[in-house]
């Protein structure tokens, strides 16, 4: 019992470079069957696609015009014209900068939406560990609660026992087999939610320890780096650079219009034909865009601090419950290690020192203590999943 203590505590505890390979495997198989990502990618690109529309020149104007003259003696009259016409420059250069800042904040949204399910995946990979290695030790209190019942029936059958002592036995082995059922049919469920992910591809997750990744041992200089690592950070920044933007473009849409084109006019016999200018003058049509966009900005730039700080204080939130949880974490496993009294019961039931009452009373002591330590390593994995969600 104390060897089988010591290689739980190994499952639980110990660095797993497998696990973390493990991890990565399945994630890469998500990343590229997923149908919600797909689909993702798809809008991102469509998305793209309308950025890089309304950026150009306006479409030209083939106008044609055929009129009868009265008298007939006139003629008649035809004209044709072309005409383009075309923005301050500067306001193309505009547009072209706010299509890639939107473009690229198109692609923060799909990011940020990837970590996303990528960390569904990544925490549901740590449920399947914790869930198998509780198999693992129930499987151990299985075979034990198998003898204990098959003992007991023995002796009831010598006449050594009584039917209480047997009953009991035979309600603890049954309770054992509940609690392994409830594993396998929560095990089942983690896998069908992680094939859902995997786009309905059957998907092996083959990972059984932990791997114990260690915390950043400076907060604050491991903030930095995840700030500037977080899409939706990134994705407020280019809004306030997108609005930034868009103040030198309605600047630049306030000037003169221009229109240059052909024209050419035929009558009677006689033929008009040349070029044609025309300006137009700013005066109504974008009143108070300038003062829309340095609104906007402000907005943004508001929302940005914002979302910056509860960044920083739901991150320092979760590193300190994490630093609690492993400090939480190392004591059971001491306690286990050291202060087990599981293989000193099973002896003395075996000699019949205790009922079997006190051992299963006492033995529930491990069995909490095991629990709550395997809990704890569970909860201690999914808040560093967390914290290191922006590097998935």
């Amino acid at each position: 019992m104390k060897k089988l203590i010591i290689n739980i505590l190994l499952l639980v505890g110990v660095y797993s470079a497998s696990a973390q390979n493990e991890y990565e495997q399945v994630l890469q198989q998500i990343e590229t069957n997923s149908a919600t990502l797909n689909a993702l990618r798809l809008e991102a690109e469509a998305k793209k696609a309308n950025n890089r529309t309304g950026i150009y020149l306006s479409n030209p104007e083939i106008e044609f015009n055929y009129l009868w003259g009265k008298p007939v003696e006139t003629g008649n009259r035809k004209d044709i014209s072309i005409k383009q016409s075309f923005d301050f420059p500067s306001a193309y250069v505009n547009k072209n900068k706010i299509s890639k800042l939107e473009n690229s904040n198109v692609e923060l949204e799909y990011r940020s939406e990837r970590i996303n399910l990528l960390l569904s995946a990544k925490q549901i990979c740590i449920q399947l560990i914790y869930y198998k290695i509780l198999a693992k030790e129930y499987e151990v209190r299985l075979q034990n609660a198998k003898n204990i019942a098959a003992a007991y029936k023995i002796k009831l059958d010598k006449g050594e026992s009584n039917a209480i002592e047997n009953n009991k036995a035979q309600l603890y082995l049954n309770s054992i087999e509940n609690e392994i059922k409830n594993i396998e049919t929560e095990q089942s469920s983690l896998l069908s939610e992680l094939i859902q992910l995997n786009g309905g591809k059957e998907i092996l997750f083959a990972g059984d320890s932990f791997s114990d990744k260690q915390l950043p041992a400076n907060f604050e200089q491991w903030y930095a780096q995840a700030e500037a690592k977080n899409p939706l950070l990134k994705y407020i920044k280019g809004q306030i650079e997108i609005n930034q933007q868009q103040i030198r473009l309605n600047k630049s849409l306030a000037l003169p219009k221009f229109t240059a084109g052909y024209m050419r006019e035929q009558v009677a016999g006689q033929r008009f034909e040349g070029v044609s200018m025309g300006i137009s003058i700013p005066l109504w049509e974008n009143k108070n865009r300038v003062k829309q966009a340095k609104i906007q900005m402000k907005a943004s730039t508001a929302t940005f601090e914002d979302k910056r700080m509860q960044f920083y204080n739901s991150l320092q939130n979760l590193y300190a419950k994490t630093v609690s949880l492993q400090q939480i974490l190392q004591k059971y496993k001491t306690s286990l290690s050291e202060y087990s009294n599981e293989r000193l019961l099973k002896k003395a039931l075996d000699a019949g020192e205790i009922s079997l009452l006190d051992y299963l009373l006492e033995s529930q002591y491990y069995y909490e203590l095991f629990s709550k330590m395997l809990e704890t390593g569970r909860d201690y994995e999914l808040t560093v999943a967390k914290l290191n969600a922006v590097e998935l």
